[in-house]
């Protein structure tokens, strides 16, 4: 079992908006597990309490190159979503904060 279960926030325009409701998405490890990615979020950020998780995988997309009059193909990598949504109560995280 992997020992990252946090591995990075996952930022787009969506998960922004989401932001201000509450609820953030963050990339995990392929095993990691609910209770596992509440404790490694209230662990990561002192003072939040997590409320809800859900978990997503997303697929790796097919990837075609044509070089050299040769097609090759690929697949980008797979990987786990988690959205977490906060207890309203609770401190909020700022990932912006240094920028």
């Amino acid at each position: 079992m992997s020992n990252r279960v946090l591995i990075r926030p996952y930022v787009t325009e969506k998960t922004t908006q989401q932001m201000q409701e509450g609820t953030y998405s963050f990339v995990c490890g392929l095993d990691a597990t609910k209770p596992e990615i509440r404790k490694a979020v209230e662990q990561r950020y002192p003072g939040v309490n997590v409320s809800d998780v859900r978990t997503q995988v997303v697929p790796g997309k097919r990837r075609r190159q044509f070089r050299d009059g040769n097609m090759i193909e690929g697949r980008t990598s797979g990987f786990k979503k988690a959205i977490v949504a906060l207890d309203p109560e609770g401190e909020q995280i700022n990932f912006f904060e240094g920028i």
